[in-house]
């Protein structure tokens, strides 16, 4: 065979090879390092519409969204229709190189027994997803665990629920690695509050997690954006060192930041740029995310709130 030939031949079976190992889901899955996230909740009927996971991919491409948490129910009757319709949404947002999560919730997974099984078993259907729709698949999966919300839960310093929670986290890390997902989770100012060994146990648990900033203003509290931002300059720098006080060494969680619309309204993107702003060069700085597109859409609807 001709020189020219092999050589031709031989850059096409690379090229095939390279191809190959590229995941199926598209470019999109590559993780750009910081994450700027959008939760969806109610994913079948949120994005039900025509055209709306267009719609949504071109608000992530004007608020540079590169990460969106879709939620994912297991065991409804209509799960065909769900399934082919998220296949269709993760498509749409791979295209816009925007990574796909599957939004995993429970208030009572941190207890052993059937109620952790159930996001276990959540998590397998997710990987079963993937599995059954490989050109369109998820790219993590980002859990919303509430323990803190259950009665006997509540009061400062009553985290009796950490080491219980913390496991749930590490179970369902098991399943989520060897199927090649990322995995994060939301937690609360309350868990930040722990002691040293509390809060290592928490960071070393998880590689991402996301801290939900609520509450901090609210759009009829009389402060001005200047001072809103101020306020949210100081909490984000508090918090973010409250985390990490004391705490050190390899495989620590990094540490994203949610912030909500009803707390801001219009503003929030604003808000949003001001917090990364401030926390861009903190190691432990993993991001944002924008709690909701229902939220969001919601407030479309009915119009901005009066001050």
């Amino acid at each position: 065979m001709p020189p020219a030939r092999v050589s031709s031949l031989l850059c096409r079976m690379l090229a095939a090879l390279l191809f190959a190992l590229l995941p199926l889901g598209g470019f999109a899955q590559r993780d750009s390092g910081i994450i700027h996230g959008l939760w969806v909740w109610k994913t079948s009927s949120a994005l039900a519409a025509p055209g709306s996971a267009e719609t949504l991919r071109d608000f992530c491409r004007s608020e540079h969204i590169n990460h969106v948490y879709l939620s994912f129910s297991v065991g409804a009757s209509t799960r065909g229709a769900e399934d082919a319709l998220l296949a269709h949404v993760i498509q749409v947002l791979h295209k816009g190189d925007v990574r796909a999560e599957a939004l995993l919730s429970s208030n009572d997974a941190d207890e052993a027994g059937k109620s952790r099984e159930k996001l276990l078993n959540e998590v397998r259907e997710v990987v079963k997803f993937n599995q059954t729709h490989p050109r369109n698949t998820f790219d993590g999966v980002h859990l919303d665990i509430e323990p803190q919300q259950r009665p006997e839960n509540k009061g400062p310093g009553n985290l009796s629920f950490l080491s219980g929670l913390v496991q749930a986290y590490r179970l369902t890390r098991q399943l989520t690695e060897p199927a090649h997902l990322s995995i994060d989770a939301d937690t609360q100012i309350k868990l930040l509050k722990g002691n040293l060994e509390q809060r290592r146990m928490l960071l070393t648990s998880l590689p991402r997690l996301t801290l939900m900033l609520y509450e901090l203003s609210s759009p009829g509290d009389g402060e001005t954006l200047e001072q809103k931002e101020a306020k949210l300059r100081s909490s984000s720098e508090k918090y973010m060192a409250m985390a990490y006080n004391g705490v050190s060494g390899p495989g620590l969680a990094r540490l994203a930041i949610g912030l909500r619309t009803p707390d801001y309204d219009q503003e929030l993107p604003r808000m949003l740029r001001t917090m990364e702003d401030t926390l861009r060069t903190n190691p432990h700085y993993l991001g944002w995310a924008w709690h909701s597109w229902n939220d969001r859409t919601e407030a479309t609807a009915d119009g901005p709130r009066a001050n």
